[in-house]
């Protein structure tokens, strides 16, 4: 078998375990359905299952991480452009500079455009998930991932521009801050999914992005 063959069946085991997934929560609720029913609805078997993935939980994680590293990736030459625009010089206001002053970080990243695209082709899986329905596992661990790649994120956009004033406070070190700013982009995203989507992934995405400035450019003007 070629290795182009090889991957079209990868991908369409994968494809039809998501779907069957995706059917029997609509049905069942998450936690009530198993790897076996998951597998028997996909037509496939169990063996096959676990050559993709360890268990059910697995299987979600995987679509949502691999969703978020994705928009890591399409946010790197972003964040990348505001170090070399910012990082040579120092600032009384840096946290300003970086989100309204550098004219690449008032634009919305095509990431979270991307991000609010893959949430609305996995609109039923997210619904569920999130909804009456879900589990409150996959909330605690989508906000958790989150908030994690937040922290990370601008801990290291914070070294490479010589700018804690932010990071150092209390607030961010505890993880107030980015679970704060988690919590508030998956309500956005419940809210979005539940309303059916009134607005285009585009200006959900601007509508999030310019919060989540907001948060942090407020934030750096605190004290402790």
């Amino acid at each position: 078998m070629s290795h182009n063959s090889s991957d079209l069946r990868v991908r369409r085991t994968q494809k039809l375990l998501r779907e069957a997934l995706i059917a029997l929560i609509e049905e069942r609720g998450f936690d009530a359905i198993t790897v076996g029913e998951i597998a028997e609805r996909a037509m496939v078997s169990r063996a096959a299952f676990y050559r993709h993935f360890q268990d059910k939980y697995d299987l979600v994680e995987k679509i949502f991480e691999e969703m978020v590293e994705v928009v890591m990736r399409e946010m790197d030459p972003l964040r990348s452009s505001v170090i070399d625009r910012l990082g040579s010089h120092p600032s009384a206001d840096p946290w300003g500079e970086i989100f309204e002053q550098a004219p690449e970080a008032r634009t919305t990243p095509q990431g979270w455009v991307r991000m609010f695209d893959h949430f609305a082709h996995y609109e039923r899986l997210y619904r569920v998930l999130l909804g009456k329905k879900g589990s409150s596992w996959f909330v605690a661990k989508m906000r958790t991932l989150i908030a994690e790649t937040l922290s990370t994120r601008l801990q290291e956009l914070a070294e490479a521009t010589n700018n804690q004033q932010v990071t150092k406070k209390d607030i961010f070190v505890n993880g107030f801050l980015p679970n704060l700013i988690s919590a508030q982009l998956i309500e956005a995203i419940i809210w979005w999914l539940e309303q059916e989507r009134p607005y285009p992934s585009r200006q959900i995405a601007t509508y999030c992005y310019h919060l989540m400035r907001s948060t942090l450019r407020e934030v750096g003007t605190w004290e402790e």
